[in-house]
């Protein structure tokens, strides 16, 4: 039986990076993805992936990531989770460049590996399923002051899964959309404050266990080990001490006896 390969974007770092390791650890191969080669060869060296450098907001770059992986084998999985954000600006303040920004990185490169990589998964699912799995935010669901132009990003992305699933209806490929509240990663808060790590690090004071990467990535496993009939439409997930996008408790979490 042929292994399962997945390719995972956003796999230099954060949840990308996580879940490259956990679908390593059960079992399959690993395409990861990103635009920072050095952490790519890293990780391979590590858990035996086998990489590609690429900005996926450039077609030629996704062009030759899907020659590639056309040249070296089957493609099981697209498992897409590159992304950011930039500023917290409210609506009248934003910074044009970064609404762009966000939408490049958030949207139109879902919809350019997305549409690369759909005749590799079909040619895999002639075999039994494939899958197309995406992370995207509870700013997809839940609008908040200063975060419009994320809030807009994500939602294009979670459109983007949930009109996939509809024109995929009578073929054997699964979309997976994983929503993920507040997730305490290296990166995301420090790069979105602009290098700010005082302010970063606030964003977190005080929340008993806050999501980690870790977390997000043994979802994406389970997703993509599951039955092959069952597909996880949408995956909201957050931690206990955020009951909601806008309500979070900061302190020890106890009952009310």
């Amino acid at each position: 039986m042929t292994t399962r390969r997945a390719v995972v974007t956003g796999a230099s770092s954060g949840i990308g990076e996580a879940s490259a390791r956990a679908l390593r650890a059960s079992g399959w191969d690993v395409v990861g993805v990103a635009r920072r080669a050095d952490r790519l060869a890293d990780l391979d060296r590590e858990i035996g992936s086998a990489s590609f450098a690429a900005d996926l907001t450039q077609e030629a770059d996704v062009a030759a990531l899907a020659a590639h992986l056309e040249r070296t084998g089957p493609v099981h999985a697209l498992v897409h989770i590159a992304g950011g954000a930039r500023g917290t600006d409210r609506v009248e303040d934003g910074r044009p460049d970064d609404w762009r920004w966000m939408f490049e990185v958030n949207v139109v490169s879902a919809q350019l590996v997305t549409a690369a990589l759909l005749p590799l998964l079909r040619r895999a699912a002639a075999g039994g399923h494939a899958d197309t799995l995406y992370v995207t935010s509870t700013a997809a669901q839940t609008a908040y002051p200063g975060g419009a132009g994320y809030n807009a990003a994500k939602a294009g992305e979670a459109m983007l899964a949930h009109a996939l699933r509809l024109e995929l209806n009578g073929e054997p490929i699964r979309v997976t959309e994983i929503a993920p509240g507040m997730v305490h990663t290296p990166e995301f808060t420090l790069n979105r404050l602009g290098g700010d790590l005082a302010g970063a690090e606030k964003v977190y004071d005080g929340v008993e266990h806050p999501l980690v990467a870790d977390d997000v990535a043994s979802v994406v496993a389970y997703a993509l080990n599951a039955p092959g009939h069952v597909n996880l439409d949408l995956v909201t997930m957050r931690p206990v001490a955020q009951s909601a996008q806008h309500l979070l408790a900061r302190g020890p979490l106890h009952p009310r006896l």
